[in-house]
């Protein structure tokens, strides 16, 4: 790809590095400049106390911070609504968020989550992007695509079958490496093998989607649009 900006719009922070990381790396090798929303804290949902709360929200900001520096992005904008209830924010209002990076930044290529992720907050996330990306004439917006998150997209149970089946497949043999070191920053979001948002669950899935398309290692997503 050959954008000269994309936009990555996700729920929480280290949603950008789980979804699309070393897609971000890749294309900031190749001078793109990669903006990223986090729409929520990540955090609030936790039964803390306030004092703990404003401690974890600071420090899982710095660490959004510190993972896209190593992965080459632009600094990220947090908006801190109330983690794991963007269901009770109006949609409108995240839908503004959206339509006003679009207006700013002139993205070409818009990377969110998949619509049937099992965590809320990605799904509210989903539809916010989608209806800012809407096909409008003067819109900048190219390319749409959406990622899985490991541990929330492949864990939704649908009655109606309808999965995670990517159609696009990003070559990150050369940037996985930047993925894993942007998510040990998020050490404390990590978990131990065999969960599947450990270190070697995250290789594993690259290495799979890698090897489903003839590459060492890549992010999967499914294509909502192309024009």
């Amino acid at each position: 790809m050959s954008k000269k900006v994309a936009l990555v719009v996700v729920a929480h922070p280290d949603d950008e590095v789980l979804g699309c990381g070393g897609m971000i790396a890749k294309l900031s090798k190749k001078n793109v400049k990669v903006n990223i929303l986090i729409i929520s804290d990540g955090i609030s949902s936790r039964k803390i106390s306030k004092s703990e709360l404003v401690k974890e929200i600071k420090n899982r900001r710095a660490a959004c911070k510190k993972a896209c520096k190593v992965l080459g992005a632009q600094m990220p904008i947090f908006y801190d609504l109330p983690d794991n209830q963007l269901d009770s924010v109006p949609l409108l209002k995240i839908i503004k968020i959206v339509d006003d990076a679009i207006l700013k930044y002139k993205p070409e290529t818009v990377l969110t989550h998949y619509n049937d992720d099992l965590n809320i907050d990605h799904r509210i996330v989903n539809k916010a992007v989608v209806t800012a990306c809407r096909p409008q004439k003067n819109s900048s917006v190219k390319t749409l695509l959406f990622f899985e998150i490991p541990s929330s997209t492949e864990w939704q149970i649908n009655r109606k079958k309808i999965f995670f089946a990517p159609n696009w497949y990003e070559d990150i043999s050369k940037t996985i490496k930047f993925k894993l070191k942007a998510l040990k920053v998020y050490q404390s979001e990590l978990r131990k093998w065999p969960h599947p948002r450990s270190i070697k669950g995250i290789r594993a899935l690259a290495e799979w989607r890698g090897a489903t398309a003839g590459y060492k290692a890549a992010e999967a997503f499914v294509l909502g649009r192309k024009k």
